[in-house]
């Protein structure tokens, strides 16, 4: 029997081509998009509108072969299916957003070129993960490939090509009016991504938009999904080199980096140096914010983040009248959490910002887009303005292989929590396991997160000082990985 459970996971699709995604697995998984999603969110009435969807792709070689054959399975259910042809995953969901309708993208976002996969979404670009119909999809498409695909209905979709690039970048363009800033140099790595395809639309001219005062530097804007450069993946300090170095060697005032689907965006200052994306979400939540208590008889605004962005983050907003809600570490979970609390932005610490004005959807530009306002609408360097947001200091995420997770997790459990060998904590399980010191002194938690896939620990720290952060960090990665004894003292 078929078994897609090493493709489908639980945010989207996700594989190596074409062992594991190939035109026959992708025409299967687009029949049971179709009857897990598309067909039961069709208008019903006495006029009954045709079930629709949309569907885009990046610029892997792969992509256009696996959207015809998702695409004939959609329209073999009777779905009119709309093609938008290359666009950013963002692009996506904008075109669902605005056409509301289910959407597809085909991508593999940062991973390398022998990969491809597919995020998929509701109307609206509502997301599809694990408990909200992807674990459907992914049983209905086990059962077209063991059983056969359902007979085509008499009344199949039509498919139009459609493309909404110039849509998406005036519609960006409405939300952050960029023409009065200071004039502004800034360098972009695409890493051969979809940041090539939208970024010369949305931050110059080449959607037929008026000219912004933006003199941006192209670097690797030529679309390849061989990664001749770098990997996409800005997240990888080591892929971020080339940006810094262009940032230092043309003067600009800041380099953004963008992931191979451009749904994230990274942020380096006029020196070369990471921003990082706490900062940006602390900066870009304050905008928001701010725009929504503007607003006649306007509520505490709401601002989503997940539990490993920075103290920073609620501190900022929280004194600025909004209400920050901690949420768990994923796509699915946040934008849930956006549209439960209408909540006007969302960010996590992997650079995905969430916006309300965007369908409650992750984009990389519009944040990009607020950075550069916030920077270009006062007198001071982007090291300057990020460092208000930095308070405090934090390691990263550090990934530990270990042979045995729990085991490795209850060392950790023993010495901080049953021990308190650290002091009094507070301790909580929304995600993984977070271990608080933060309402004493010396202040510094940490969560530490397995991962869904493989047997790894994911390490996250977080002091008021880097001396602090550094013996947490060493002492707790020495527990992960055996190294610690029974007698060593905690931080």
């Amino acid at each position: 029997m078929s078994d897609l459970s090493h493709l489908i996971k639980a945010y989207d699709v996700r594989g190596t081509v074409p062992d594991q995604l190939n035109p026959e697995v992708a025409r299967a998984i687009g029949a049971a998009f179709a009857h897990a999603v598309v067909l039961p969110e069709a208008p019903t009435g006495d006029a009954p509108a045709r079930p629709r969807a949309v569907v885009g792709h990046d610029m892997r070689d792969s992509g256009p072969a696996l959207v015809d054959a998702f695409a004939a399975g959609l329209t073999d259910a009777g779905v009119d299916l709309t093609r938008i042809g290359l666009c950013s995953t963002d692009g996506l969901y904008h075109a669902s957003g605005v056409l509301g309708v289910p959407g597809a993208m085909f991508t593999a976002s940062h991973n390398p070129a022998a990969y491809n996969g597919i995020k998929l979404c509701r109307a609206g670009a509502r997301p599809v993960g694990q408990d909200s119909g992807l674990a459907e999809v992914r049983r209905l498409a086990e059962q077209f490939l063991d059983d056969g695909l359902p007979a085509a209905t008499d009344s199949p979709g039509a498919v139009r090509d459609h493309d909404m690039l110039a849509d998406y970048a005036a519609f960006l363009r409405a939300l952050v009016d960029l023409s009065g800033i200071r004039p502004l140099k800034v360098v972009v790595d695409a890493g051969n991504g979809m940041g090539g395809h939208t970024v010369p639309a949305v931050l110059g001219t080449g959607a037929g938009l008026p000219a912004l005062p933006l003199d941006v530097v192209p670097l690797y804007f030529e679309l390849d999904g061989t990664f001749p450069n770098h990997e996409a993946n800005p997240l990888d300090p080591e892929n971020l080199r080339d940006l810094q170095a262009a940032v230092v060697e043309h003067d600009a005032d800041l380099g953004l980096a963008f992931d191979g689907d451009a749904d994230r965006c990274f942020v380096v200052d006029e020196h070369g140096d990471p921003v990082s994306p706490s900062a940006i979400t602390a900066l870009v939540g304050l905008r928001e914010v701010g725009k929504e208590l503007e607003k006649e008889g306007a509520g505490a605004p709401v601002v989503i983040h997940n539990l490993i962005t920075s103290r920073a983050v609620p501190d900022f907003l929280d004194a600025a009248g909004a209400r920050t809600v901690r949420t768990r570490v994923g796509h699915s979970f946040i934008k849930a959490q956006m549209a439960e609390h209408d909540a006007v932005f969302g960010g996590e610490h992997s650079a995905h910002y969430y916006f309300r004005d965007f369908f409650f959807a992750d984009t990389g530009m519009l944040a990009a887009m607020h950075v550069l306002a916030a920077l270009g609408t006062q007198p001071h360097p982007l090291s300057a303005v990020a460092e208000m947001y930095e308070p405090y200091v934090a390691s990263g995420e550090i990934n530990s292989t270990v042979a045995d997770v729990p085991a490795a997790r209850a060392r950790v459990v023993e010495a901080y929590v049953t021990q308190q060998g650290a002091g009094p904590v507070e301790v909580d399980e929304l995600d993984g396991l977070t271990v608080s010191h933060w309402a004493s002194h010396p202040q510094w938690w940490f969560n530490l997160r397995a991962s869904n896939t493989e047997p790894l620990l994911r390490l996250n720290v977080e002091a008021a000082d880097q001396d602090i952060m550094e013996k947490v960090r060493d002492d707790v990665l020495s527990l992960v990985r055996g190294t610690s004894t029974p007698t060593e003292e905690r931080a």
